[in-house]
């Protein structure tokens, strides 16, 4: 596993920015490479002001959107269409703007399974196979360290078998969804931690000082080759 790297912007808009052109660098790359791209997203407001930036890049058609998966590091167990969905705001912000990329979504609470997240998580889990393999995982990071929907002192961070799972009575509304796990986050050849404002700067550095991830998950979010955390000034603010 990688060692992690610090990268801090001016202000959040840059690091969107700035992510975004990165994050474009390393789809072509990877395609160069092996042909088609994996890219695991995420929601937020960071997590979407990337995917609006990288729908205003000029370099946004050097990648051949047709030949990238697309899944989702955790979603809101909400019916399709719904605002607060991970894939709507996806969709609103870049997918409906590229040529039709594979998008692998976790099914809404109005989909084939109806109201039982677990149900949802076993299918995304069959979908993603006995190994998954991520080009780039990106990740947001809550105030107390939370990556996907995997928080502190949870039977999510402590799941060492699944690669996907329900979680019930999350700390923040709404308190049903579908999440990675960490073992299968570890799996990206690249994680990318973004996260701005002062209210992070406890978590960052209590992530990066070594914690445990069981007290602070976003610890355990490692990339195979790369792990990335981008930061504004003021989450970085409480860095030595």
């Amino acid at each position: 596993m990688s060692v992690p790297e610090v990268v801090v912007h001016r202000d959040g808009d840059l690091l969107a920015a700035a992510t975004a052109a990165r994050l474009l660098t390393a789809l072509v790359d990877a395609q160069a490479a092996r042909g088609t791209a994996s890219l695991v997203l995420t929601g937020g407001r960071t997590g979407i002001a990337v995917l609006e930036q990288v729908r205003s890049s000029p370099a946004r058609d050097a990648v051949d959107w047709s030949r990238v998966d697309l899944w989702w590091g955790d979603e809101r167990f909400l019916p399709s269409g719904h605002p607060e969905r991970n894939e709507t705001q996806a969709r609103e912000a870049l997918l409906d703007h590229v040529p039709a990329a594979r998008a692998h979504v976790v099914e809404p609470s109005d989909g084939r399974f109806g109201d039982d997240p677990e149900a949802a998580a076993a299918a995304y889990a069959e979908e993603l196979g006995s190994a998954p393999e991520f080009d780039v995982c990106l990740l947001g990071v809550g105030e107390e360290g939370h990556v996907a929907s995997v928080f502190p002192d949870s039977p999510a961070v402590r799941e060492r078998d699944l690669t996907v799972v329900a979680v019930r009575d999350c700390p923040k509304p709404p308190p049903t969804r579908v999440s990675l796990t960490l073992s299968t986050i570890r799996a990206s050849r690249e994680v990318w931690l973004m996260t701005t404002g002062a209210a992070k700067a406890a978590a960052v550095a209590t992530g990066l000082g070594g914690a445990p991830e069981a007290d602070l998950p976003a610890a355990g979010a490692v990339g195979r080759s790369r792990t990335l955390w981008l930061l504004d000034t003021a989450a970085a603010a409480k860095l030595p």
